[in-house]
């Protein structure tokens, strides 16, 4: 599958962000998708994930602040971040992630290439 982030940018502190992933195939084939995040000089984090039956996940960081929805028509997950603050300044990307069971429970991830976020004080 192919996932192509867009939405980014540069924004003032509180103000708002919406991004978008578009994959190359219907997102129902996997089981969650989800945004990610990578600063400078950090791991990778989790932000937030939606299940194929719409089931939400957040980090803390963002509850309140962030949401998640999908748009299965469109094969489209969304991103709306709301009172964005400079510690949310990061690459994002897109992970549509699927489990298997090939002996054991395998997962497995596919990326986008990622969209910068900045914000500004």
């Amino acid at each position: 599958v192919q996932l192509v982030e867009s939405g980014g940018g540069l924004v003032q502190a509180g103000g708002s962000l919406r991004l978008s992933c578009v994959a190359s195939r219907s997102i129902l084939d996997y089981n969650a998708m989800g945004w990610y995040r990578q600063a400078p000089g950090k791991q990778r984090e989790l932000v937030a994930s939606i299940t194929s039956s719409g089931i939400t996940n957040y980090a803390d960081s963002v509850k309140g602040r962030f949401t998640i929805s999908r748009d299965d028509a469109k094969n489209t997950v969304f991103l709306q971040m709301n009172s964005l603050e400079p510690e949310d300044t990061a690459t994002y990307y897109c992970n549509a992630k699927s489990y298997r069971l090939v002996g054991v429970l395998r997962e497995y991830n596919n990326w986008g290439q990622g969209t910068q976020v900045t914000v500004s004080t």
